[in-house]
C-alpha cells in the first residue's frame, strides 16, 4: 500500500476522527466528504485512508470522518460535510438510520454514493460501489464444501456446524449468508449436513435474526461461540464454522480454543472476510481455514473514479467493476450498482494475494 494511505491509517488508528484532505487550497476543486461507520473492524480504515489518498491525488478537498457505530454520529459528521460546501458524499454507513442524512443531501442538490453497504429505505440516491458478495458468501460456503469433503458425507456419516452472520443492520449481512447457505442447503436437505443451534436456510426465515451480530462486535460473538458449546454444541464436536468476516471468526476461534474438546489447536474450520492481518497470519498457523480479501485499495480507486465522473457530468466507466442495474433494490428504488470481484485466500495462496501484491508486508503478519 502506498505510504501516504498507511500513514493516513496509522493516524486513524491513534485518533479515530476525522483528517481533512491536503488539497484544500487548490481553488476551485469540489469538495468530497468521506462517511466511514467505524474503525473498530481493521478494513475500515484503511477504506478511509485509501479514499482520502485517492480524492487527493484527483485534485479534490475531501475529509473522512469515522462514525464510531453510532449513527446519530455518523449524521452529524454528514451534516458537518454539508454545512462545508460538500459536493458530493461517499456514505459506508451504520444502519438505515442514515437515510434522513441522505434526504438533506439530496435536498442540498449533493450526490451521494453509498459505500459497500446499500442504505436501504431511502429513494434519495442513485449509486452504490462495493463487490459481488453474494459470491464473498459463495466462497465461504464452498471453503466449507471443500474442506469438510460434503461431497462424502453421507446421512449415516453427516457433518456438523453452525452458523453465524453480521450485524442485522447491514443488508450485506444478509447477502452473504444467502451466498453461503445457497451452496450449504442441498446437503443439509439430503442430511449429510446438520445445523447446530439455530438453522435459518435464508436470510428471509425468522431464524436468521438468532444468528446475526450487533454491529459485528467480536464479544458479542465470542459469547454467543461459548454459550453455543456450554449447550446446543455440548456434545458435539463440530466440524465447521461458518463466520462472516475475520474480526468475528478470531472471536469464535478463541472461544472453541477454551473448549476441551477442540485442545490441541484442531479447531473447527472456520470461515471469514477482509483478509485482516491477524486472519491472514491465523491460516498460515492453520487456525483459520480461508478468508475473503476485497482489496479496499481497488474499491477506493473505483469509488473515487465513479466520483469523479459524477461530478464532472460524465457517463462513468469504472475499470475492473460491473454495473448491475437491475439487483439493488432499497425498498425505494433501484439503484446503480458497481461490483468489483473478491479473491478467495488459503493457506495455499495467502503470500501471493497479500503480502507479494504489496497489500501487507511480511512483518505485517504476526
Amino acid at each position: 500500500m502506498k505510504k501516504s494511505v498507511m500513514g493516513v491509517i496509522a493516524l486513524v488508528a491513534a485518533a479515530g476522527v476525522a483528517f481533512a484532505g491536503g488539497t484544500s487550497d487548490k481553488k476551485g476543486s469540489a469538495f468530497i466528504g468521506l462517511a466511514m461507520p467505524e474503525t473498530h473492524v481493521e478494513r475500515w480504515q484503511k477504506d478511509g485512508a485509501a479514499l482520502l489518498a485517492d480524492a487527493q491525488a484527483k485534485g479534490y478537498k475531501a475529509e473522512v470522518a469515522f462514525g464510531d457505530a453510532d449513527q446519530s454520529k455518523q449524521n452529524q459528521q454528514i451534516q458537518d460535510f454539508l454545512t462545508k460546501g460538500a459536493k458530493l458524499l461517499v456514505i459506508g454507513s451504520v444502519n438505515e438510520g442514515v437515510v434522513s442524512a441522505v434526504a438533506d443531501a439530496a435536498r442540498d442538490k449533493v450526490t451521494v454514493i453509498a459505500y459497500d453497504r446499500l442504505i436501504t429505505g431511502s429513494k434519495d440516491y442513485d449509486y452504490y460501489i462495493t463487490f459481488d458478495n453474494y459470491k464473498v458468501g459463495q466462497f465461504q460456503g464452498k471453503a466449507l464444501e471443500t474442506a469438510l469433503n460434503l461431497a462424502a458425507a453421507t446421512k449415516d456419516k453427516p457433518k456438523y456446524i453452525t452458523l453465524f452472520a453480521g450485524s442485522p443492520t447491514d443488508n450485506n449481512a444478509k447477502v452473504f449468508f444467502d451466498g453461503a447457505i445457497d451452496v450449504l442447503r442441498p446437503y443439509v436437505e439430503k442430511g449429510a449436513l446438520k445445523l447446530v443451534g439455530p438453522a435459518p436456510l435464508k436470510s428471509s426465515d425468522p431464524d436468521f435474526m438468532k444468528i446475526t451480530t450487533e454491529n459485528w462486535r467480536a464479544d458479542v460473538a465470542k459469547t454467543r461461540m461459548e454459550n453455543l458449546l456450554n449447550n446446543d454444541a455440548k456434545n458435539v464436536v463440530l466440524d465447521g464454522i461458518l463466520a462472516p468476516n475475520d474480526t468475528l471468526s478470531r472471536a469464535i476461534q478463541e472461544a472453541c480454543a477454551s473448549d476441551a474438546k477442540y485442545a490441541g489447536g484442531k479447531l473447527p474450520v472456520c470461515t471469514g472476510q477482509d483478509g485482516e492481518a491477524a486472519s491472514i497470519a491465523a491460516i498460515r498457523d492453520g487456525k483459520q481455514y480461508m478468508t475473503v480479501f476485497k482489496d479496499t485499495r481497488k474499491l477506493a480507486t473505483a469509488t473515487i473514479e465513479l466520483a469523479d465522473a459524477l461530478l464532472k457530468g460524465a457517463t462513468p466507466a469504472i475499470a475492473g467493476a460491473r454495473l448491475d442495474s437491475e439487483s439493488y433494490d432499497t425498498g425505494k428504488k433501484v439503484v446503480k450498482a458497481y461490483l468489483l470481484e473478491p479473491v478467495i485466500v488459503t493457506k495455499d495462496n495467502y503470500k501471493a494475494i497479500m503480502i507479494d501484491s504489496g497489500y501487507y508486508k511480511a512483518e505485517d503478519i504476526k
